[in-house]
């Protein structure tokens, strides 16, 4: 037998459960066994992306002993959106951080 843990981040918390699987177990195998699918009905195992440890992978893939499964939910900002929309706000205050991205001219 071997211990996973599967994990789902949420923005006001985490589900995170430890499942006990026989040798050979898959990704679908540990997030069924640890009910995360029936305590957030929200996951979409069709279109969300699950891995381990930080990579991506399919849900047929092979676990090993002491795996951490991890379903990855989609962004809801683009980041390079967000840095935007900082650096903006900081130019507008003015503050030294906003004004070092102007150019010399303007300063």
């Amino acid at each position: 037998m071997m211990h996973v843990d599967v994990c789902y981040g949420l923005p006001d918390g985490a589900f995170l459960e430890r499942v006990e699987l026989r040798e050979g177990a898959t990704l679908r195998d540990a997030i069924e066994a640890s009910g995360v699918l029936r305590a957030h009905p929200d996951i979409d195992l069709t279109t969300q992306k699950v891995g381990v440890f930080g990579k991506v992978k399919a849900l047929d893939a092979a676990l090993t002993d002491f795996d951490r499964v991890e379903i990855y939910r989609g962004l809801l900002v683009d980041p390079k959106a967000a840095r935007q929309r900082r650096v903006d706000k900081a130019r507008k205050a003015g503050s030294i951080e906003g004004r070092k991205w102007q150019s010399k001219e303007s300063r």
